[in-house]
């Protein structure tokens, strides 16, 4: 494990392997069989330097059923990481070495969407869509508005086509979304909110699109479970010490249908796993529990 996490691990209610992870103050019952589900999520900023820096261990420890990675930068001939006894989606952008989507499942899944079926965005090979009997999972990576904001425009019109897109899956089944939203939706989500408003990923604009994708039927499930945590971040800037002295963003998120809050088991951020600017964050399914 040292190859791939640093820092002083802190002593979390929970004492696997993992004892530094954010768990959720409860736990519903303890699920065996196919019907728990570990799903994570990462952005890896690079997915062939994140290999370089640890990813497989990682990836081997965690055991995830579902793997979701953005940021990954790579086609399928520039990397070398095909783990047995998965199955593997990779959506790349058509300009080289920027954005892509990739999911490792040990399920084989029903259908598989690349694109949300807007051309401007599904060149960027921003999500991929996995439906599975019981539920669909996407995976995003929600484009950034720039530190001009100069893409704001282009981002308000993605909020809407991807809040259409995911209300029209949860119509048929619920639905779990996770990746880079790109935008630390309250102040509990950012350590300096004061200084930050109305910057790249903390804009008024971008925030109140993220509160009208929740009220359109999705939890954010860490907050939901965490309604009074202020402090564990998933994201902070590579400058000197920053991440250190954690000062950081809840950017990156794990969303479920309003119906299907119960199902979630717990809720994870690796924030001691390095290899990227971003963290690993990871949720616990029940599958067998809850409205479908």
């Amino acid at each position: 494990m040292d190859s791939y996490f640093r820092g002083k691990t802190k002593n979390i209610k929970g004492t696997d392997l993992f004892s530094f992870k954010v768990r959720s103050t409860i736990r519903i019952k303890k699920v065996e069989g196919r019907d728990y589900m570990k799903i994570v999520s990462w952005n890896v900023a690079g997915f062939r330097a994140c290999l370089k820096k640890g990813f497989i261990d990682f990836f081997k420890e965690i055991d995830a059923d579902i793997f979701c990675l953005q940021e990954v930068k790579a086609t399928k001939e520039q990397y070398d990481f095909h783990p047995e006894g998965y199955f593997e989606y990779l959506n790349p952008a058509e300009r080289k070495g920027y954005s892509g989507t990739l999911i490792y499942s040990k399920d084989k899944p029903l259908t598989i969407t690349y694109g949300i079926g807007i051309p401007k965005f599904d060149i960027e090979g921003r999500s991929i869509t996995l439906e599975f009997p019981e539920f669909y999972v996407v995976n995003l990576y929600v484009p950034n508005v720039k530190r001009t904001l100069e893409r704001m425009n282009e981002r308000m019109e993605w909020e809407t086509h991807i809040k259409n897109y995911l209300q029209s899956l949860d119509k048929e089944k619920p639905v779990i979304i996770c990746g880079d939203f790109n935008v630390a939706h309250t102040e509990m989500d950012i350590k300096n909110a004061k200084q930050n408003i109305g910057n790249a990923g903390f804009t008024y604009e971008e925030r109140a699109r993220f509160t009208k994708l929740l009220a359109s039927g999705f939890i954010d499930t860490y907050r939901y479970y965490h309604p009074d945590d202020d402090s564990h971040y998933t994201w902070w800037s590579y400058m000197k010490d920053v991440r250190i002295r954690n000062i950081g963003w809840r950017i990156d998120y794990f969303l479920i249908s309003e119906r299907s809050i119960q199902n979630v088991i717990d809720t994870m951020i690796y924030s001691d796993i390095y290899g990227s600017d971003h963290c690993p964050i990871g949720i616990e399914i029940n599958l067998g529990k809850g409205e479908n």
